[in-house]
C-alpha cells in the first residue's frame, strides 16, 4: 500500500475558512477540498483501508451517517453534503453492467435519450410529480443540523437546480429538441414546474441554520456546445438558476453550480445575471481549471479541475506533479478548492485519487 504522509497529518475543518475561499477573501492558509460526491463504493473502500468506522457498531442506527462524516472528515473536507430526500422522478432508465473494478451491484442506469415519461400534454397531465412539501423529505438534513460536528457545516446539495437535466429527462432528449420547434409551450410549461418544484425544496433547505452553502446542479452541454441552443438556455434555464442563487443569496448563503460540458456561450449570464458564486466542473479537452484562473476565474470561485480522465490514466508522479502545478496557479488570491474535475466515480483507481488528495495535504 502506497504511503500518504499528507493524509497522516492532523485535519482540522474550518468550514469558516472554507466559505471565505470560494467568496476569494484573500489565499487560503492551506488547501480546501469539495467535490460533487464520492460514489458509495469509494467511501466505502476508503473506510475499510483507514478503518475510519472501526469505533462505530455496525449495529448502530446512524452507522452509515456516522461512517459518512469520518470518511468526509479523512478526505479532508469541511462540510457534508446533505439534502431532501425521498423526491425521485419517475424517469425512463437503461441498465447497463458497471465494469469498474469497485462497481456497484445492479449496474450503472443512464437516460433514454429517445423517450421520456412527458412526452405530450396528455403525459404532462398524467405525470405523478413528487411532493416537495413531503414531512419526511429533511429526515437526512434534520439529523445532520442535530449531530454533524461544529467544526462542519451542511452543503445543501442535490433535489434543486437540475433545470436542463430534468427537461432532457422527463421528455428524452431527442423529444425536447422536436418540442423546441413544434411545441415549446410544453416545454415552458415543464420549465415552470420544475421551477416551482426547487423553488419549494431550496426553501425547505435554506430553514436549517448549518446549512451554510447550496450547490446546484445542472449539466447543460457537452464537449463543444450546449446541449440546446443559448438563447433557449436563456428561456428556459438560466432564470431557474437565477432564482436558485436570489434566494441563497437572500438568505446569505454562496451558490455554487456544477454543470458539465462547453459553457462558454452562457459563462457571462451564469456569472453577471445568474451570479453564481463558483462554477464546478472541469474537464481538459473543453477547459483546462489552470487556463481559467486568468479569465473568469478573476471573478468567481473554481472548483476542482484534475480530470477524470487524466485520474484514471496517470501514475502517482505525474498526479502529484499535476496537483502542485494546479495549486501554485490558483490558489493565490482565493477561489480555487481542490478535487476531481467532476466527482470521484468509483472507476477511479483508489490510490490514485489518494495520491491527489494527499499531495493536497501535502502543499498546506
Amino acid at each position: 500500500m502506497a504511503e500518504y504522509e499528507g493524509l497522516k497529518k492532523t485535519f482540522q475543518p474550518n468550514y469558516e475558512g472554507l466559505i471565505d475561499n470560494i467568496l476569494r477573501k484573500g489565499t487560503p492558509d492551506r488547501v480546501y477540498y469539495i467535490e460533487l460526491y464520492q460514489d458509495a463504493e469509494i467511501r466505502d473502500a476508503i473506510a475499510d483501508r483507514f478503518d475510519l468506522a472501526g469505533g462505530i457498531s455496525k449495529d448502530d442506527k446512524d452507522y452509515e451517517r456516522k461512517k459518512y462524516i469520518a470518511v468526509q472528515r479523512f478526505s479532508g473536507f469541511d462540510y457534508a453534503g446533505v439534502g431532501l430526500v425521498g423526491l425521485d422522478f419517475p424517469l425512463h432508465l437503461m441498465q447497463v453492467e458497471d465494469t469498474a473494478e469497485l462497481g456497484r451491484e445492479g449496474g450503472r442506469a443512464y437516460q433514454d435519450e429517445h423517450h421520456g415519461p412527458i412526452m405530450s400534454w396528455e403525459d404532462f397531465e398524467k405525470y405523478p410529480w413528487p411532493d416537495p412539501n413531503a414531512p419526511e423529505a429533511t429526515t437526512e438534513l434534520e439529523w445532520y443540523q442535530e449531530n454533524l460536528p461544529d467544526d462542519m457545516c451542511i452543503m445543501g446539495v442535490s433535489g434543486f437546480g437540475h433545470f436542463a437535466e430534468y427537461l432532457s429527462w422527463l421528455m428524452g432528449y431527442e423529444t425536447l429538441c422536436y418540442a423546441l420547434f413544434d411545441n415549446r409551450e410544453l416545454v415552458a410549461a415543464i420549465a415552470e414546474k420544475l421551477t416551482e418544484h426547487f423553488r419549494v425544496v431550496l426553501k425547505r433547505i435554506l430553514q436549517f441554520d448549518r446549512v451554510k452553502i447550496t450547490w446546484g446542479s445542472d449539466d447543460m452541454g457537452f464537449k463543444t456546445g450546449l446541449m440546446i441552443s443559448p438563447d433557449d438556455t436563456r428561456e428556459f434555464i438560466l432564470p431557474g438558476h437565477k432564482l436558485m442563487a436570489e434566494m441563497s443569496h437572500a438568505a446569505g448563503r454562496p451558490y455554487l453550480l456544477h454543470s458539465c460540458g462547453k459553457l462558454t456561450d452562457i459563462i457571462d449570464d451564469l456569472i453577471d445575471n445568474v451570479k453564481i458564486d463558483a462554477k464546478h466542473s472541469y474537464e481538459d479537452t473543453i477547459e483546462d481549471v489552470r487556463q481559467v484562473k486568468h479569465t473568469y476565474g478573476q471573478r468567481i470561485a473554481m472548483l476542482g479541475g484534475i480530470d477524470v480522465d487524466f485520474l484514471c490514466r496517470s501514475d502517482e508522479a505525474a498526479i502529484r506533479k499535476r496537483v502542485r502545478e494546479t495549486l501554485d496557479i490558483c490558489m493565490p488570491g482565493g477561489g480555487y478548492c481542490l478535487g476531481t474535475g467532476n466527482s470521484v466515480a468509483n472507476y477511479i483507481p483508489l490510490d490514485n485519487y489518494l495520491a491527489m488528495v494527499d499531495e493536497g495535504f501535502r502543499f498546506s
